[in-house]
C-alpha cells in the first residue's frame, strides 16, 4: 500500500501554513512546515517529499536560490513558488528557474488546492514505476503490464523501440485498455525520465477551461482570472506531456496545439508574449480519428503531427489467454492492499470472465476482481459470484428484452440496498441503462455525436458529457 503524500512547506508566514493544511484537510497528505530554506534543505536530506511549496519573496529568505539548487539536484520534485502579487519576481522567472507552478499571495484556497493536488499527482505518476511482467511471475507492488498474448507482445516491442527516442507517440485503444500505463512506461524508459511527467485529461476538463489548463492565462484575461496561471505546456518544458483523450479537443484548441507542435511556441490566454517550449508529447485517444477527420471534427494536419509513431492497445477480447493471468495478478495485489488472505478462483469463474462482455476492458475486469475478492469472504471465488457481479455491472443481453430478467436485476439492486450497501439503487439502475443507451447510439452512429444526440432526443453537449462520464 502506498504511503500518504508528503509536502514540504518553506515559508516564515504562519498564514501560508494554515492555508496549506486547510486546503487538503480532507486528504491524507502530510505537511512538514519550516521557516527557512536552510531548514527545508535539512528536511529534504532526511525524508522524501512529493512536492515543495516555498516562498519566493525578495529579501533574505533566499527562496529563488533554493528553487535553482533543488531543480538542479532533483528536477522531478514539483516546486510550487509563492510570492506577493507586487513581488518583482514574476511567474515567468519562477518557471524558467524550474518551478512547477507559481501562486500569488494572498493565496486563494481553490488555486492552492488545485496546484498541490496536481503537483502530488505529477510526482506520483513520475516516480511510481510501471513494470512489464507478461507472465505474472514476480511479486511486485508497482503498476504492471501483464499478459503474453501476441497482441501484448507487439505492445512490449513498440515500447522497447520507441521509449529511448524523442518522437511524438499516439497511443490508441478502447476505454480501459491501459493507455495511461503505457504512456508512463514510455516516459520512464525514455531520455527524459529524470524530468517531470505532466498529464492532462482533455475529456475531463470543460471546454471553456481547457485552453487555460493547457496554455495558462494572464491576470485579468477573463472573468475570474485573478492571477497569472501557468499552463501544462510551460510545466512540461524540457519534460514530457501526456495528452489523454486528445480526440476531445475542439477545433480552436486543435489549431493552437498544431502550432505548438510545429513551432514550439505559444501565447497564454490574454497574453501577447511568445513562450518557447520543448516538450516530448505523448497523446492517447479511444476515438475513431480517421472517421472524425472525414466528418470534419478533427484536423488532418494535427493527426499527422501526433501520429509520428503509434502504439495500438488491444481490447481484452483480442488478448487470448491473458484474462487468467490478469485475474490472478489483481487477486494478489488486492489481497495485499486490503489485508485479506489470498484466495483462489475456480475454472468455471475464469471461463465466465473470459466469455463475458467487458466493454470497460482491463479496468472493468480489475473492478470485478476487487468486488469478487470482498464478496468471497476468504473462500474460493466461484462462478456464482462472478455471475452476480456481471449482472450488477449492467443488465445482461436478456435483460434488455426480457421484462422478467430486467425485474430480477432491479430486485437485486433493491435487495442489496436494503442490506445496508447504500441507498443508491435508483442511481445505479439509471446509470447502467443510460450508459448502454448512449454507448449503443454512438456505436450505431459510428461516433457521430450529433446524429446520436438526435436519436436520443438530447443535446449534443449532453451526449458528449454522458459519454465522457461512462467511458471514464
Amino acid at each position: 500500500m502506498s504511503l500518504p503524500p508528503r509536502v514540504l512547506v518553506v515559508d516564515a508566514d504562519p498564514e501560508t501554513i494554515r492555508l496549506t493544511t486547510e486546503a487538503l484537510r480532507d486528504s491524507e497528505t502530510r505537511f512538514t512546515p519550516v521557516s527557512s530554506v536552510e531548514a527545508g534543505g535539512a528536511e529534504l536530506m532526511q525524508q522524501s517529499f512529493n512536492a515543495v511549496l516555498c516562498d519566493l519573496s525578495d529579501g533574505d529568505f533566499r527562496g529563488f536560490d533554493f528553487l535553482k539548487e533543488l531543480h538542479r539536484a532533483r528536477p522531478q520534485l514539483p516546486f510550487i513558488g509563492i510570492a506577493s502579487a507586487t513581488d518583482s519576481r514574476s511567474a515567468i522567472e519562477a518557471v524558467k528557474a524550474g518551478a512547477f507552478d507559481f501562486l500569488s499571495k494572498p493565496l486563494d484556497a481553490t488555486e492552492l488546492r488545485r496546484s498541490l493536488r496536481e503537483a502530488i499527482e505529477c510526482s506520483r505518476k513520475g516516480i511510481e514505476p510501471v513494470s512489464i511482467d507478461p507472465r505474472n511471475e514476480y511479486e511486485d507492488d508497482s503498476d504492471t503490464l501483464v499478459g503474453n498474448s501476441r497482441a501484448m507482445l507487439d505492445v512490449y516491442k513498440a515500447l522497447g523501440r520507441l521509449s529511448p527516442t524523442p518522437v511524438t507517440v499516439l497511443i490508441r485503444g478502447e476505454t480501459g485498455t491501459g493507455k495511461e500505463l503505457v504512456a508512463r512506461a514510455l516516459f520512464q524508459h525514455g531520455h527524459r525520465a529524470h524530468r517531470p511527467f505532466i498529464t492532462v485529461n482533455c475529456a475531463a476538463i470543460p471546454e471553456n477551461l481547457l485552453e487555460s489548463e493547457l496554455f495558462g492565462h494572464e491576470k485579468g484575461s477573463f472573468t475570474g482570472a485573478t492571477a497569472t496561471r501557468i499552463g501544462k505546456f510551460e510545466q512540461a518544458n524540457n519534460a514530457t506531456l501526456f495528452l489523454d483523450e486528445i480526440g476531445d479537443l475542439n477545433h480552436s484548441l486543435q489549431a493552437k496545439l498544431l502550432r505548438v507542435l510545429q513551432e514550439k511556441r505559444f501565447q497564454r490566454v490574454g497574453g501577447s508574449s511568445e513562450i518557447t517550449v520543448d516538450a516530448r508529447i505523448i497523446a492517447a485517444t479511444h476515438r475513431p480519428i480517421e472517421r472524425m477527420i472525414a466528418e470534419g471534427e478533427f484536423r488532418e494536419d494535427l493527426f499527422y503531427r501526433l501520429n509520428v509513431a503509434t502504439i495500438k492497445l488491444p481490447p481484452l477480447r483480442d488478448r487470448t489467454g491473458d484474462i487468467p493471468r490478469l485475474v490472478n495478478f489483481f487477486l494478489k495485489r488486492f489481497s495485499r492492499e486490503l489485508g485479506l488472505p489470498p484466495v483462489t478462483i475456480s475454472r468455471g469463474a475464469l471461463s465466465r470472465l473470459e466469455s463475458a462482455r467487458l466493454p470497460g476492458n482491463v479496468r472493468q475486469l480489475q473492478n470485478l476482481v476487487r468486488k469478487a475478492l470482498l464478496r468471497s469472504r476468504g473462500f474460493s471465488i466461484d462462478r456464482e459470484i462472478v455471475d452476480e457481479l456481471l449482472v450488477e455491472t449492467e443488465p445482461g443481453e436478456s435483460s434488455r428484452t426480457d421484462p422478467d430478467a430486467l425485474r430480477h436485476w432491479c430486485r437485486k439492486l433493491v435487495e442489496d440496498a436494503s442490506t445496508g450497501s447504500g441507498g443508491e439503487a435508483h442511481r445505479l439502475a439509471i446509470e447502467a441503462v443510460e450508459a448502454i443507451l448512449v454507448e449503443e447510439a454512438l456505436q450505431k452512429s459510428e461516433g457521430n455525436v450529433t446524429r446520436a444526440a438526435e436519436w436520443l432526443g438530447l443535446s449534443r453537449l449532453t451526449v458528449r458529457e454522458k459519454a465522457k462520464k461512462y467511458r471514464g
